[in-house]
């Protein structure tokens, strides 16, 4: 088959390499329909990540078909249509046990395209196949159901639910990237007040507004006067930049909350001089994908108007164009990029 291969230092490639087999008694084989590229990926194919070694497939977000299932996998046939959750999780840890699938001790939490093989190919073993995946409604489109392989339970359980989001609240995103551009949406489930978005491209400042949000704009005199005023309650950082969290510390009101979505290649300072005596929260998080069935019945009957996010799409033989398309996202207007198995633009 034909993969997205990590070459170290910083190369990756679109290589013909074997195809995947059951290795376990829990594993899928899944021929993947549709796969994306996520911000991680970027860091990965920088070399910021280490533990991903040369010869790795990388991703780890897909929706496909079941082809083949090992003897312990009890709630998947061949055949059944899934996506494929970006966490993998054994299920009988205990951090499973208390969903906490990001966590997974058992050999799972995010290995796709990380420790084992992953999605950016033609087909893709999933291990914990029971666990990690979510059967796919054949009403529900790829583009979309590809969505909740990641973004949507990232920007929900690491953003909204960790900043405790509730009605009335001043929301603010820093980043509108996919992820922070679906927090604004999920957030609008809460009835807050108002959400203000801030990044420094405008196409994403004009997707922000499309997708619910009060206010849109480049950093500096909403953050000066949320600073210097009440703050907000809930800051989400979905950047992954040092200084977009600097903004957050400077946004947040006392009380209030900090909720950090964004990858964070580089140090972010803290500036606990101006925050010891704030009463602030900072919550982190890998995601877990428990909330994927709850946010699919979301999407499914119109409550989640997300569709927008996938922005470009590719044959999946284009996966370097569509890294480069992702990469450049301020400039091409890339939000997010969906690759297909099958794909005719005319």
């Amino acid at each position: 088959m034909r993969a997205l291969v990590y070459h170290e230092p910083a190369h990756t490639s679109w290589d013909t390499v074997p195809d995947p087999v059951i290795e376990e008694a829990t594993d899928a084989i899944v021929r993947v329909d549709a796969t994306t590229v996520c911000g991680t990926d970027l860091h990965i194919r920088r070399g910021d990540l280490p533990e991903v070694k040369s010869g790795t497939v990388l991703g780890h977000e897909a929706v496909g078909e079941v082809m083949e299932i090992g003897s312990q996998v009890h709630h998947l046939r061949p055949g059944d249509q899934v996506i494929v959750s970006s966490v993998s999780a054994c299920g009988h840890c205990r951090e499973c046990r208390d969903t906490r699938y990001g966590q997974c001790r058992g050999g799972g939490g995010w290995i796709l395209g990380n420790l084992v093989n992953g999605t950016q190919a033609e087909s893709v073993r999933v291990p914990f196949a029971d666990h990690s995946t979510t059967r796919r409604p054949y009403d529900l489109a790829l583009d979309d159901a590809v969505l909740l392989a990641e973004v949507l339970p990232t920007a929900y359980e690491v953003g909204v639910r960790n900043g405790h989001v509730r009605p009335g609240d001043t929301v603010v995103v820093v980043g509108a990237g996919p992820v922070g551009l679906a927090a604004v949406a999920l957030a609008r489930l809460y009835s807050p007040r108002r959400i203000i978005v801030v990044d420094l491209a405008g196409a994403r400042l004009e997707a922000a507004a499309h997708l619910g949000a009060d206010a849109a704009e480049s950093p500096g005199k909403m953050i000066n006067d949320l600073s210097e005023g009440p703050g907000a309650d809930v800051v989400i950082e979905a950047s992954g930049d040092p200084d977009g969290f600097v903004l957050c510390t400077r946004a947040v009101r006392t009380g209030g909350h900090i909720a950090n979505i964004g990858t964070h290649g580089k140090p972010a300072t803290l500036h606990l001089e101006s925050l010891w005596r704030k009463n602030v929260t900072i919550s982190t998080g890998q995601v877990d994908t428990s909330s994927t069935s709850w946010l699919l019945e979301l999407m499914r009957f119109g409550g989640l108007p997300v569709s927008r996010l996938v922005t470009h799409t590719f044959g999946m033989d284009r996966m370097e164009d569509a890294y480069e398309a992702f990469a450049r996202g301020p400039s091409t207007g890339a939000l997010k990029v969906a690759l297909h198995r099958d794909w005719n633009p005319g």
